[in-house]
C-alpha cells in the first residue's frame, strides 16, 4: 500500500488567489508553500528543495518559463507542471523546453490534477 508522507513538499507559483485556495483544497494531505510572484519564489527555489513544483506560465513579474529553467539548473530531478489558462502550443513547447514534466490547462478538472500531483510525487 502505497502511503504519501504529509512532509511530502510542494511550491506553488501562482498569481490567482482562487487557484491557490482550489489546490490547497484538493491537495490538503500535503504542505503546500505558495509565491505569488517571480521575486517571491526564487529566494524559496535557492534555499529549499520541494518534492514539485506547480507553476503558473504568466506572472506579474516575468514567466514561469524562465522559473523553469532555474528549478531544473538548480534541483535537476524534482518535477514541475504548469497550470495555465494559456494553452497554444509554442507555449506548451517552451514549457517541455525549460524542462517541465506537465502542463496543464486551467481549469483544471480536479482529479486530473490530484492524480498528475500523486504520481509525480510518487515517482520522485
Amino acid at each position: 500500500m502505497t502511503h504519501t508522507s504529509p512532509s511530502k513538499r510542494i511550491l506553488c507559483v501562482e498569481d490567482d488567489l482562487d487557484t491557490c485556495d482550489i489546490l490547497q483544497i484538493l491537495l490538503r494531505e500535503y504542505e503546500i508553500v505558495f509565491a505569488n510572484k517571480l521575486e517571491d519564489a526564487h529566494p524559496l527555489i535557492d534555499r529549499q528543495k520541494f518534492d514539485l513544483y506547480v507553476l503558473d506560465n504568466w506572472l506579474p513579474d516575468g514567466s514561469g518559463i524562465e522559473l523553469c529553467q532555474t528549478i531544473r539548473a538548480r534541483h535537476p530531478g524534482s518535477p514541475i507542471i504548469f497550470t495555465s489558462a494559456v494553452g497554444m502550443k509554442k507555449d506548451l513547447d517552451e514549457a517541455a523546453a525549460a524542462g517541465a514534466d506537465r502542463y496543464l490547462l486551467k481549469p483544471c478538472e480536479p482529479d486530473a490534477l490530484i492524480k498528475v500531483v500523486k504520481e509525480l510525487i510518487e515517482k520522485n
